[in-house]
C-alpha cells in the first residue's frame, strides 16, 4: 500500500503540519502519528538519518500535544539513531532534550537513564563529553534521593576518567561514590569505593594523596572495620616499607579481585615509580626527627 510507505507517510505528515491558505492550523494529532509510523518504517529499512529526522519531528510533535513523556521517548528513538550514524555530537544532544523532556514529567529516573545512555555511546568517541552526562545523570538522582540507582554512574564515570588518565578526577569520583553509599547505609559499596580510590592514587604515584586518602575514609567507623580498610592499611605499609614483593601479594588477594574490574587492572600494575624511595624518604624523615641528646657532646 503507497500510505504504508515511510516517505509517503513523511510527506503526509509533512502537509498536515505546513500551514497555507487552506490550512491555518496545523494538524498535530494525526501527523505526529504518521511521524513514528515513518520512523518506525524507516528504521526497519535502515534508513538511519530518515528514521532520525522522522523520530525528531514526532517528538515536536508530542510536545505540541502536550506529551513530554512521548516526545521524550521518540527524543531517545532519535539519539539511537544518530548512534547508528556516528554522528556523535547529536548523540549527546538529542539524549540531553529527551532528559529535559522527562523532567517536565517529574520523572527523574528516567532522564537520568537518558543521560546514561547517552553517556554510554559516547565513551570512545567523546570522553569528556561522556563525564559531563554522567554527572549530569548522578545529579539528577541525588537531587531526588536516588542516590544508590547511581552507583554504576559513578563508577562509570570514575572507568572514563582512568582512560583518560585523569587520575585525581577518577579518584575524587569514586570518593563520591562512598558518599552516597554512605547516606544509603551501603557500607559494602562504600568500603569498596574508598580503596579503590586508595588504589587509583597508588597507580598515579600519589602516595601522599594515598595516605591522606586512607587516614580520611579511616574516620569513618565501617571503612576502619571493614575487610577493605585492613586490606588499603596493608598495602599502603608495603609502599612505605618499599616491600615489593608484599605489594603483589596483596593486589592479588581476594578482596581487590573483587573490585571493579578497572580498578583490578591498576592494582595488578602496582606498584608504579620506585617505592624504594618512598622507604628512604621514611628513613630520613625519622632521622630528622630524633631528638637531641644533650649528653651527646660529639
Amino acid at each position: 500500500m503507497a500510505t504504508s510507505d515511510p516517505q509517503n507517510l513523511m510527506t503526509n505528515a509533512d502537509n498536515l503540519t505546513t500551514l497555507s491558505f487552506t490550512r491555518w492550523n496545523a494538524d498535530w494529532r494525526n501527523a505526529t502519528v504518521l511521524y513514528e509510523q515513518a520512523a518506525n518504517g524507516f528504521k526497519i529499512a535502515k534508513d538511519y538519518e530518515k528514521a532520525k529526522i522522522a523520530y525528531e519531528k514526532a517528538s515536536k510533535g508530542q510536545e505540541m500535544l502536550s506529551s513530554p513523556w512521548e516526545a521524550a521517548k521518540n527524543m531517545e528513538s532519535a539519539g539511537a539513531m544518530s548512534k547508528e550514524l556516528r554522528n556523535w555530537t547529536e548523540v549527546g544532544a538529542f539524549y540531553r532534550r529527551a532528559s529535559e523532556l522527562y523532567i517536565e514529567c517529574g520523572r527523574s529516573q528516567p532522564a537520568s537513564d537518558a543521560l546514561a545512555k547517552g553517556a554510554r555511546a559516547l565513551e570512545d568517541s567523546l570522553p569528556e563529553e561522556a563525564i559531563k552526562l554522567y554527572t549530569d545523570a548522578c545529579a539528577i538522582l541525588e537531587e531526588n534521593g536516588g542516590e544508590q540507582m547511581a552507583f554504576d554512574l559513578y563508577r562509570a564515570a570514575a572507568n572514563v576518567y582512568i582512560k583518560l588518565e585523569k587520575f585525581t578526577d577518577a579518584a575524587s569520583f569514586l570518593l563520591r561514590l562512598g558518599l552516597a553509599a554512605d547516606k544509603c547505609n551501603a557500607t559494602n559499596s562504600q568500603t569498596k569505593a574508598y580503596l579503590s580510590a586508595i588504589i587509583v592514587y597508588l597507580y598515579a604515584q600519589d602516595f601522599k594523596q594515598a595516605d591522606k586518602c586512607y587516614n580520611d575514609c579511616t574516620q569513618i567507623d565501617g571503612f576502619l572495620r571493614s575487610d577493605h580498610g585492613r586490606c588499603a592499611n596493608k598495602l599502603l605499609a608495603a609502599f612505605k616499607d618499599g616491600d615489593i614483593d608484599e605489594i603483589k601479594r596483596i593486589t592479588q588477594s581476594s578482596i581487590i579481585s573483587n573490585l571493579d574490574h578497572t580498578i583490578v587492572r591498576l592494582a595488578r600494575k602496582l606498584p608504579m615509580g620506585d617505592v624504594n624511595a618512598l622507604k628512604d624518604d621514611r628513613d630520613t624523615t625519622k632521622e630528622e626527627e630524633e631528638p637531641l641528646d644533650e649528653n651527646d657532646l660529639t
